[in-house]
């Protein structure tokens, strides 16, 4: 393969954000063997939004705009889409893509219950398809380096994993900063913080204790779970018990609007994620969805800490480098090797992860309208089309 031709769906934040990853040039990271064309880009509401998106990435003058996601997965020159609508859009705008038989990175949460997940792997499959959920910080060199360390048993067998992803959205009388219509609160958007903001706590939960388990022995987990409702129906704070039961592990993951993981931003209040086993702890220093270093301490070497930083690299001529581009580069390494789904958040994974956070929302009270949580596919769902 030459080059992966993306197209993006949506113009939002990370969709920018994203782009200006995917436009960056791959030995600004050491990586000589992938190679990105950015052919199209939509907007759901008009043209005129995806032409300004092109100018705001500073994108090339050929790229094609389009006022509707139907003629971006129309277009032939589109091989893979990458998909940055809210999460409750995720199942129609993926099928949409997948449909048309397109590759497709879809944005996390996945999707918002199990059910739909398991379409979109079905259809995937089916249609012999990539497919992945774009858990960016999976695809890290320092998550990768992590997972390394504990399969090579550095702190024995890990017991416990506590990861925690919040902000601190606090506002008066008990309100939080956020509009009710914010995506982040909206239950219409699947809002909360669990599928927001909750998904990259998990993330660390399960590349630790069920990513590295053998395939022989993989265990699902009992899940157990609380959560604090906003004012809009959405959970404002989520605390999640995963126990794997076999393995003697457990995972806790937690995630909330209302505190922030570290009060100062500077990781004075500690580790986002602590890693811990009978001969050590292996910290990551938080946020925990773009983690810059690590600490190892180890129960054999008493008041001595390795700390490792894992800064992102920037394209000088871009002077930008966000460290989404790792996770575009599996794209293109996967594909190329005719692999559907990738071996770092296979399919199967994905399923599990959105099982625990169905169990979740049940155990916590929360409801979503069934216009974003039906598993049935509808080309003409408002959320394909934009029209309500």
């Amino acid at each position: 393969m030459a080059e992966l031709k993306w197209g993006i769906m949506a113009t939002g934040g990370i969709a920018q954000t994203f782009t200006k990853d995917l436009l960056t040039n791959p030995a600004s990271r050491d990586v000589h063997d992938v190679k990105h064309k950015l052919v199209a880009v939509a907007s759901s509401s008009s043209k005129d939004s995806a032409t300004r998106f092109l100018s705001e990435v500073n994108a090339p003058d050929s790229v094609k705009t389009y006022g509707s996601y139907a003629e971006l997965v129309a277009d032939p020159d589109v091989e893979i889409v990458y998909v940055a609508t809210p999460h409750s859009h995720h199942f129609q705008n993926t099928m949409l893509a997948l449909e048309a038989g397109k590759h497709v990175l879809c944005e996390k949460a996945f999707t918002v219950t199990a059910a739909q997940a398991r379409k979109l792997v079905d259809v995937a499959q089916a249609k012999k398809l990539f497919l992945m959920e774009a858990v960016w910080t999976r695809y890290f060199p320092l998550s990768i380096k992590i997972r390394e360390l504990v399969q090579s048993g550095l702190v024995g067998p890990v017991y416990r994993v506590v990861a925690d992803n919040s902000f601190g959205q606090d506002g008066p009388n008990g309100s939080l900063t956020f509009p009710d219509e914010h995506r982040m609160v909206n239950r219409e958007l699947a809002g909360g913080a669990l599928l927001d903001l909750g998904i990259y706590s998990l993330t660390w939960v399960f590349q630790i204790l069920y990513h590295c388990q053998p395939e022989a022995v993989k265990e699902k987990p009992n899940t157990v779970a609380a959560m604090n409702k906003y004012t809009t129906g959405a959970d404002e704070m989520t605390n999640i018990i995963v126990q794997f039961p076999k393995h003697k592990s457990m995972g806790i993951a937690m995630t909330g609007m209302r505190l922030p993981t570290d009060v100062d931003g500077q990781n004075t209040a500690g580790p986002a994620i602590k890693i811990q086993g009978p001969l050590g702890e292996i910290q990551v220093m938080g946020p925990a969805f773009k983690p810059l270093s690590y600490r190892v301490i180890l129960k054999e070497k008493p008041g001595k800490m390795e700390v490792v930083d894992c800064p992102i690299p920037k394209d000088q001529d871009r002077d930008w480098g966000h460290g989404m581009f790792w996770e575009a580069d599996e794209c293109f390494k996967c594909i190329r090797n005719g692999k559907l789904e990738s071996a770092t958040l296979p399919w199967s994974e994905s399923v599990t992860i959105m099982e625990v956070m169905d169990e979740a929302l049940k155990q916590g009270g929360i409801e979503y309208p069934e216009l974003i949580t039906t598993d049935v596919y509808d080309p003409n769902s408002p959320l394909n089309t934009g029209r309500r």
